[in-house]
């Protein structure tokens, strides 16, 4: 049965530990994977039976791009991990709330224990007349989808 509208996929924010994200353009990457286990045997009568069963389950990465702006607090995030190495204090639950055109939450994805684990900074040109972004890959040891 539908039940209202889809989801539009560019309203969305993303909440990281204890502050919102203020701006990002663009996340990719959220999946949820899990290994299948693969078990061939011979039965008595010669015949190969190929059983499958779900194993492990596959932590993933997001790739988060944003424009580079005067917040800190995004930027102090990733320092922890890739300059400070303090992966103690880095390890942040992330959650991405995806909303309605009256800006309400409808769905939420949580990330537990994430970390930057990667960041790559703009493409800068004299010639240029773009915004700066960077990009950073945060690496999660679960997802949820409520």
């Amino acid at each position: 049965m539908l039940t209202g509208d889809t989801i539009l996929n560019s309203r969305f924010a993303i909440e990281l530990g204890k502050f919102q994200v203020e701006t990002v353009q663009n996340v990719s990457g959220l999946s949820l994977e899990q290994d299948v286990v693969e078990t061939r045997q011979v039965s008595p009568t010669g015949e190969v039976v190929v059983r499958k069963q779900p194993g492990s389950r596959r932590t993933g990465e997001i790739t988060v791009t944003r424009g580079m702006d005067k917040s800190t607090a995004f930027t102090d995030w990733i320092k922890a991990t890739l300059v400070d190495a303090d992966l103690a204090a880095a390890r942040q639950n992330i959650t991405i709330s995806l909303m309605d055109a009256q800006k309400q939450t409808v769905r939420r994805i949580h990330l537990s224990n994430a970390w930057a684990s990667r960041w790559q900074g703009p493409s800068l040109g004299a010639a240029s007349s773009e915004s700066a972004l960077e990009e950073v890959t945060i690496t999660y040891e679960d997802i949820t989808i409520e």
